[in-house]
């Protein structure tokens, strides 16, 4: 009977899109109980966008969402709604809001919503908070509201969201999209709480070429002519909260999402993309820039030289905060000669900034689009939260970014390979992809040597290098401290294993000098090593306290997933030797020496030995191949890393004359 009634109030979402209010009451009551939806705190019973397009590409979405409290938890969630904006490319106005209790329905006055100033840090660009309150709630009441917007919201913005409406709306100019005439939209069918229906209604003109693809789910979808429009709808039913793995890609690359675009195809947005910028003088350098730059690259031996130490001076001279407005945000960078008087930026103006630099050291450079974190798919919708650099360098174009490399001996952060781009170049690009980074070019190498004495005390040295992305880690271990704290944080890494050591002779790399890669030794002293009985003793190898950690990331996998569904990363390719020696005291053999495996696979190598004669020898060599993996790779990376372990965890048994 239940389920025949949920049946009923579907029919009636779908095939009365303007449901009256006096249904509201019905609907939310079929919608279910917390019982039908274990977990949850709150349900979506409807969200429902309803989209009208101008020639001009402005976008007026009309949007309804009804929402039902399931517990506790979900009527302190749902008691006011939140909702970030950004004031200067989208106008939005709540239109009404009701909240239905067990003893009637309260409509909220739109005075009693707050708008003020979110809360920011590192990017000051003036976006804007509101407050919705519903007030008290117990479960099985229902929100509803109604809403308008118009305008659109950058890929590294959140959507923009309900304002109460008392200012009056600005000309339309400012909230059609950046690339004019044309149209685009993201639209998620995931949630963090079950949804019982979604639906997105889209009206365009018939004379715009709509390209649209549903990823990673199936929808119910139409399309037909009605009058000089195109009408397009998709419905979505019983989305439920979208379970996901440690370490997986990013949500957006797996669950279901739309994407639609009338723009033809990625070849326009990158020829787009770089007029925009070269119409606003985004790149003119003044006699002060032309002057820094010739000192930054003089006696430079090469154009490598000269592109490294510019790339790099931004990195470090630009600090990352945004707090310019006004012309020059979203996709226009702002002018070098701002960035260079302000000394500060986001990712674009640190971008414009090299680009600006290095066309005055007489170099052939543009923007890049890319979205950090996620993936960018083929339809040519807004999928950008990131710019960085291009220089033409013996005719091909290469990637620098100066946002992701301060501290860091590489251009162009591996830490980003596997990762989508756009060039905004004046011929044109299609979409792009940075390729993997041997592992080899991210090295970080243990060679620990100690003896142990007659009286179980172990002495011995350690030193370690890196390069790549592992030395990049390997030099934030000191410069997120002051430098006075670098020795007692350097020996906090090391005594955390072993606090009755005592170390000496500790020399390491300037961290802030990335001309050479960076090299750590010190010596070392542990009292009662060994632990002695009549017959039997054991320890473990010093590769067991590797020092460092925070740089082999992948320690901290969950090795207990049997299999993956889908892909995950690793923060980037990496290469881990260890190479350890120890001598014993006479009279010592080691008992069921440890057994290493071998493993090749698509995502990992590994290979180890260990040798017991006058002494130990212990060789391993860890190869991660990619930073995006996929649930075919998991196999080898698992393995990998569980052999790798076994020389962390693994105790050294020993006998006196050894085994019988």
């Amino acid at each position: 009977m239940k389920k025949m009634l949920r049946f009923v109030l579907f029919m009636m979402l779908v095939a009365f899109p303007a449901l009256g209010q006096d249904d509201l009451p019905k609907v939310l009551a079929g919608a279910g109980e917390a019982k039908d939806f274990p977990g949850a705190p709150y349900l979506v019973v409807f969200d429902r966008s309803s989209v009208r397009v101008e020639e001009s590409g402005l976008s007026h979405v009309d949007k309804e969402v009804l929402y039902k409290v399931l517990n506790a938890e979900g009527a302190k969630a749902l008691q006011s709604l939140t909702f970030g904006y950004d004031p200067l490319s989208a106008y939005v106005e709540v239109k009404e809001m009701k909240v239905f209790r067990a003893g009637g329905i309260e409509s909220v006055p739109l005075a009693a919503v707050r708008d003020y100033p979110a809360p920011a840090r590192a990017i000051y660009w003036g976006a804007r908070e509101i407050i919705i309150p519903a007030g008290r709630l117990e479960a099985g009441d229902g929100v509803w509201v109604k809403t308008y917007q118009k305008g659109f919201t950058y890929a590294l913005l959140r959507a923009a969201a309900q304002t109460d409406g008392q200012a009056d709306a600005p000309g339309d100019e400012r909230y059609a999209p950046p690339m004019k005439g044309h149209f685009y939209d993201i639209v998620p069918f995931y949630s963090d709480v079950p949804v019982l229906l979604k639906s997105y209604q889209l009206a365009l003109p018939a004379s715009k070429k709509l390209q649209f693809e549903l990823y990673n789910g199936q929808a119910r979808h139409y399309a037909h002519l009605q009058g000089d429009q195109t009408l397009f709808f998709w419905e979505m039913k019983n989305i439920l909260p979208f379970k996901g793995e440690a370490d997986m890609v990013d949500l957006s690359d797996v669950a279901p999402k739309l994407l639609l675009s009338t723009s033809p195809d990625w070849q326009a947005k990158s020829i787009w993309f770089y007029k925009v910028n070269e119409d606003y003088g985004s790149f003119a350098f003044d006699d002060e820039i032309k002057a820094k730059v010739d000192e930054i690259v003089r006696g430079a031996r090469d154009d490598w030289e000269k592109i490294s130490r510019l790339t790099h001076w931004v990195a470090e001279e630009i600090r990352y905060s945004g707090v310019s407005m006004g012309p020059g945000e979203g996709y226009t960078l702002h002018k070098g000669t701002m960035t260079f008087r302000d000394r500060c930026g986001v990712c674009k103006d640190k971008a414009g900034m090299l680009i600006t630099m290095l066309r005055a050291a007489g170099f052939e450079s543009y923007p890049a689009m890319t979205m950090a974190g996620s993936r960018i798919e083929r339809i040519p919708a807004d999928q950008f939260n990131h710019s960085v650099t291009l220089v033409k360098v013996d005719g091909k174009y290469r990637l620098l970014d100066p946002t992701w490399v301060p501290g860091v001996r590489e251009l162009w952060s591996s830490a980003e390979q596997q990762q989508e781009y756009l060039m905004g170049v004046p011929e044109g690009a299609d979409l792009q992809s940075t390729p993997l980074s041997p592992a080899e070019k991210h090295f970080i190498r243990y060679r620990l040597d100690s003896a142990v004495g007659s009286d179980g005390g172990l002495r011995g040295s350690v030193e370690v290098t890196a390069e790549g992305q592992s030395d990049s880690g390997l030099r934030r271990t000191f410069t997120r401290f002051q430098v006075a704290q670098w020795p007692a944080e350097f020996k906090r890494e090391f005594f955390r294993m072993h606090p009755g050591a005592k170390i000496s002779g500790l020399v390491y790399s300037d961290p802030y000098d990335i001309s050479k890669p960076m090299r750590v030794f010190f010596r070392v002293e542990i009292p009662g090593y060994l632990k002695k009985g009549k017959s039997t003793a054991y320890l473990r190898p010093l590769a067991a306290s590797l020092p460092f950690q925070g740089v082999l990331a992948f320690l901290r996998l969950d090795t207990s997933l049997t299999e993956r569904k889908y892909p995950f990363r690793l923060r980037s390719s990496q290469q881990v030797e260890v190479s350890e020696t120890m001598s014993l005291p006479s009279g010592w053999r080691l008992l069921q020496p440890l057994s290493l495996q071998k493993v090749n696979g698509s995502g990992a190598d590994f290979s180890g030995t260990l040798k017991a004669g006058g002494g130990l020898a212990l060789k391993a060599n860890l190869l991660l191949k990619k930073r995006i993996c996929q649930p075919e790779d998991w196999q080898s990376v698992k393995g990998g890393i569980l052999e790798f372990k076994k020389i962390m965890e693994t105790p050294w048994f020993f006998s006196r004359g050894g085994a019988k």
